[in-house]
């Protein structure tokens, strides 16, 4: 038995071509149009989940889906510093984003640490292991960085090291308690899906 999951970034919205943390935006008009033409390049699943944000649902629903929302998938919680630009806060409290970008189980800014949304992550991994056919889960871009971390066995004071462009799949194959992973591949329209590398 092999588990596939396939891990596909939401679309552009305001906050992420603003480098500004998540605050519940939608999605812009240029990445809904683009996981529109998109719609039909991803293989059938068995299931679908989705983060618990606007931008996931939207994604998830501009590519065809109707995701059950997954509390273990969600983004990571920024606690105080949600809706403020990475530049905001690093002028007004630079040592706190210093600690969070070096220190995966800093946690000061009152939402969770890094090392929380790995393995937060990870178990939700564990659950699906075993679970025949191909998940699609429309997640933020830290729980693709928290999947990668964990099913490579990274140490996690890489997580902030691996980037994660809108609207890409990585994909996981499981089989006898090891994941196999295929990174970042873009969504394209499924007229052009032939012409993606394999």
């Amino acid at each position: 038995m092999t588990s596939r999951v396939t891990f596909v970034s939401p679309a552009t919205s305001p906050s992420l071509r603003q480098a500004r943390f998540y605050d519940g935006d939608s999605v812009d008009d240029g990445g809904a149009a683009r996981a529109r033409e998109a719609a039909g390049s991803l293989l059938a699943p068995a299931r679908v989940v989705v983060s618990p944000s606007v931008r996931c649902r939207e994604t998830a629903a501009a590519l065809g889906f109707d995701g059950v929302e997954t509390a273990e998938l969600g983004g990571l919680d920024v606690g105080r510093w949600r809706g403020r630009t990475l530049d905001e806060v690093g002028a007004a409290e630079p040592e706190a984003v210093g600690h969070w970008l070096t220190d995966p189980g800093w946690a000061a800014h009152g939402g969770e640490s890094v090392r929380g949304v790995c393995e937060r992550v990870g178990r939700w991994l564990e659950s699906v292991q075993h679970t025949d056919g191909r998940t699609i889960a429309v997640v933020e871009p830290e729980v693709v960085r928290a999947a990668v971390t964990r099913v490579l066995g990274l140490p996690e004071a890489v997580f902030w090291r691996l980037d994660v462009a809108p609207l890409t799949a990585t994909e996981l194959s499981g089989r006898a308690g090891r994941w196999n992973l295929r990174l970042g591949r873009p969504l394209v329209a499924s007229a052009q899906q032939d012409t993606v590398a394999p």
